[in-house]
């Protein structure tokens, strides 16, 4: 399964709480993670997902595109994605 469509099974709501059905696995994102992980599911490359996340936040001095690198990382980590998805390399 690609990451997009492992992405696009998670149910995200509102508050940032997240719903693994796969594994039934849950776990809450602040609402800088629940922007990107919003952006992932649309097919956003990293670059794009980082500009998502500059008009969405006020943001000063951060590195949005890193951070975005190790929020997917993360995902990977958590055996959320197996692979970058395709949009965000």
């Amino acid at each position: 399964m690609s990451a997009i469509l492992r992405l696009k099974e998670l149910a995200l709501s509102d508050t940032g709480f997240v719903f693994d059905p796969a594994s039934g696995a849950t776990f809450t994102v602040n609402p800088t993670g629940l922007c990107a992980l919003n952006a992932m599911k649309d097919g956003l490359s990293r670059e794009e997902v980082a500009a998502r996340l500059r008009e969405r936040f006020d943001i000063r001095g951060g590195d949005p595109a890193r951070d975005v690198g190790e929020f997917v990382e993360l995902l990977r980590q958590h055996g959320l994605i197996s692979a970058e998805p395709e949009g965000a390399q």
